[in-house]
């Protein structure tokens, strides 16, 4: 896991859930349920698609070294672990 997907986690969700419900209200869906579906769709959207960011910032920079293998790293990283 890596800690940039964890700060993009909160960009990508409140995008997410904010484009979902400026498209339902300009389609004219003017209730709660559309805010409420924006908000779980954004809720669950948020993770993967904070992960394939990070990942691609990471592809396309051409400093970055990854200093240890993803699959070797627990769930929660330690404070003092390498990014990944």
């Amino acid at each position: 896991m890596d800690r940039l997907s964890l700060y993009l986690t909160l960009l990508s969700g409140s995008f997410i859930t904010g484009a979902i419900v400026i498209a339902g209200f300009s389609l004219g869906y003017y209730s709660a349920w559309t805010v409420v579906v924006g908000a779980i769709a954004g809720f669950l959207l948020a993770w993967p698609t904070s992960y394939m960011i990070s990942q691609r910032i990471k592809r396309q920079d051409p400093e970055w070294t990854p200093e240890a293998d993803p699959a070797d790293q627990p769930l929660i990283p330690k404070a003092n672990a390498p990014e990944i």
